[in-house]
């Protein structure tokens, strides 16, 4: 019987852990049963914990849309798939446009943002913790 079905699901319980302290621990948990088997996989995990959940770091409402690639992939797909059937007719310029027009169609068929108005405050800075934005102390004269 194969370990990849576990250690799959086992990755996906990493990413989709309710916060990053539960993350954390299914990748030691990750890291203890697969460690022998997939120690490269491991490896990866955990040199690179700190990129993985960074996601955290962000408002709750965003967790879903960082999750993914989706939207990269998807996006590409479509321009890749248009690219191949038309490759070599037409100047560079002439793509370039094509390329512009198929990801500008496909936008309209992109999902919103959750929470739209905490983007805003992930611009200016504003500190999130466990999803939640984390309010800045008061100084106080004395």
């Amino acid at each position: 019987m194969s370990a990849q079905p576990g250690a799959k699901k086992a990755i996906q319980g990493i990413y989709n852990a309710e916060d990053r302290d539960h993350a954390e621990a299914a990748i030691k948990t990750f890291a203890k049963l697969y460690g022998a088997k997939f120690p490269k996989a491991v490896k990866k995990i955990t040199d690179d914990q700190d990129q993985l959940l960074a996601f955290y770091d962000f408002p709750a409402e965003h967790w879903i849309h960082l999750r993914t690639t989706n939207p990269i992939e998807s996006t590409f797909s479509t321009v890749r798939l248009r690219t191949k059937v038309t490759r070599g007719a037409g100047s560079r310029t002439a793509a370039l446009a094509m390329v512009f027009k198929l990801v500008e169609s496909a936008q309209q068929g992109w999902r919103a943002v959750n929470a739209p108005h905490l983007v805003a405050l992930v611009r200016a800075g504003a500190r999130f913790e466990r999803g939640v934005l984390v309010e800045r102390e008061q100084c106080t004269a004395a």
